[in-house]
């Protein structure tokens, strides 16, 4: 079982400062990085009006490459209190994970790879499906806060557990009106 860092899941109900902390943070990248990335972005439950989440800020950096990336930007990271997970690689491929505020709780978690990895879609289409929803967020809300209560320090179960529900809603996401051509 893999371990929450920070002792038992919590999530929380939104707070109205996660937007400015996302801005904080991402001007700070953009300086640390530089010519390397092409956007940040602020994606997960944080990033949804109304949404409980864990209070950690999540970051979406799209680097034009991420070999670039990978050769550059660890070090700088690490200057600035980030931890490198590269053990994630094997489940996470084409993308690098870190974290700030170890060894737990967590306050930033960030994600880099570019814009073409099938991931960066998701977690876009994701958010802005659950910005666009609100009973849809409301609702994951509320399922986040049960399966918190029901897996503690199980942060794979906790993961694992929202599986069925991010499917659907991103089928629901991408589902396009069909048009008739007669």
């Amino acid at each position: 079982m893999e371990r929450y860092g920070g002792g038992a899941i919590s999530v929380v109900d939104y707070d109205p400062a996660w937007p400015e902390m996302f801005e904080q943070e991402r001007a700070n990248l953009k300086s640390m990085l530089g010519s390397l990335v092409f956007t940040i972005e602020h994606m997960g439950s944080t990033a949804v009006p109304g949404l409980a989440s864990k209070p950690i800020i999540d970051l979406l950096v799209g680097v034009y490459s991420l070999a670039d990336a990978r050769s550059r930007c660890i070090e700088p990271f690490q200057a600035s209190g980030y931890a490198y997970i590269p053990e994630y690689e094997s489940w996470l491929p084409d993308e690098l994970f870190f974290r700030k505020g170890g060894p737990g709780p967590w306050t930033h978690h960030v994600h880099v790879m570019e814009s073409s990895n099938p991931r960066w879609d998701a977690f876009l289409t994701f958010r802005d499906y659950l910005r666009g929803h609100p009973d849809a967020a409301s609702a994951y809300g509320k399922l986040k806060k049960s399966l918190a209560a029901e897996f503690k320090d199980d942060i794979a179960g906790y993961r694992n557990a929202k599986d069925d529900f991010i499917v659907a809603a991103m089928v629901n996401a991408r589902r396009r009106p069909r048009i008739d051509p007669y």
